[in-house]
């Protein structure tokens, strides 16, 4: 007995000891370094993008009370379709895979796996987006809802399915920091959505056809610097650009099977200097237009090697001019850094 007793008071003392180090949980980014001197395009030419680095996953470092006891914590990326970028350098990534949205803060060294909207869990999370406050978007097209989570990871609500039809299936998500509006792709309708940040309609554009301002079957949408809003408009297989008040600009693209060509748009991106990023499923893609769509540029092809894609999906252009897409079926996400002056 006296023994049972000093050994319990050991354990006790170890982890008090434990505690007491302040070992919190602490993770990192898995990774895999960039490859050297990978740009386009190649010499002799000026080179628009460097590779620098692939996302594969989040693993727990050091040693916490929970890893003493059950192990360290691993989550893996497996059918990674969109990812978003936070001011702060945080990010997130939709998957569809393991049915949840991947949160991770470098600062902060943490990563939370939000799985839960509310009482529920998710189901198909395929679009997000952060607003200026860190506040998270996620939208489920299964469960026809686009939820809020604060800057912690924690849920704060949702807006669903409204009587008239709106988020019948929300797919791509976009912010608009000077107006504080939510754009939401309803891919189902054929429309986008404009939202407050508490999830109140304002207004929307679209209808199915093929003319402008008309979708058929939408998917992506992104939010330029400039303001302007860029949506993948992916049956009619071309990029429409839209003002911040959803007013028709251009639209550029067609199909087909040659360099400017897309065979199955999807993520929609661009950078500061007006240059469209397009995901082209299965050209394997990102191709680079300029403002007025004339074709400029084609990163990667297939494979599993860096700067190599198979079936990608989202895009996301970030902070410190940096590239993300989602390598959907290479189980990863690539980033890439846009060069200044490139031309």
């Amino acid at each position: 007995m006296r023994y049972g007793m000093t050994r319990i008071l050991c354990m006790g003392m170890c982890l008090a000891a434990l505690m007491g180090t302040g070992c919190s949980r602490k993770w990192v980014m898995d990774s895999q370094p960039p490859e050297a001197g990978l740009v386009w395009p190649q010499a002799p030419e000026t080179p628009r993008i460097r590779h620098l680095g692939t996302i594969t996953g989040f693993r727990e470092r050091g040693v916490s009370l929970k890893s003493v006891f059950f192990g360290k914590g691993e989550d893996r990326l497996v059918n990674p379709v969109a990812v978003a970028a936070g001011g702060d350098g945080r990010i997130a990534v939709a998957d569809t895979g393991t049915r949840r949205v991947h949160l991770y803060i470098p600062k902060e060294e943490r990563y939370i796996g939000l799985f839960r909207s509310g009482s529920g869990e998710m189901m198909s999370p395929v679009g997000v987006a952060f607003d200026d406050e860190l506040r998270l978007y996620v939208s489920d097209s299964f469960h026809e809802k686009v939820s809020v989570f604060d800057s912690g990871g924690n849920y704060l609500f949702s807006f669903e399915r409204t009587r008239d039809g709106r988020l019948r299936r929300p797919t791509g998500l976009a912010y608009d920091r000077d107006r504080k509006t939510v754009f939401a792709v309803e891919t189902a309708s054929h429309r986008v959505h404009a939202f407050t940040q508490k999830g109140e309609p304002l207004a929307s554009f679209g209808e199915r056809g093929s003319g402008d301002g008309q979708f058929n079957f939408p998917t992506h949408i992104f939010r330029g610097p400039a303001g302007r809003i860029y949506v993948t408009d992916a049956m009619n297989f071309r990029v429409q650009i839209f003002d911040a008040a959803g007013k028709f600009i251009s639209a550029f693209g067609h199909h087909g099977d040659g360099s400017g060509d897309f065979s199955m748009p999807k993520g929609v991106a661009s950078d500061g200097e007006g240059v469209v990023y397009v995901v082209d499923t299965l050209f394997d893609n990102v191709q680079l237009f300029d403002e007025k769509g004339e074709f400029l540029l084609t990163l990667g092809n297939r494979g599993t090697g860096p700067g190599e894609f198979w079936l990608p999906s989202g895009i996301f252009i970030g902070g410190g001019d940096r590239l993300y897409v989602c390598d959907t079926y290479n189980r990863r996400v690539q980033i890439f850094e846009i060069l200044k002056g490139g031309k």
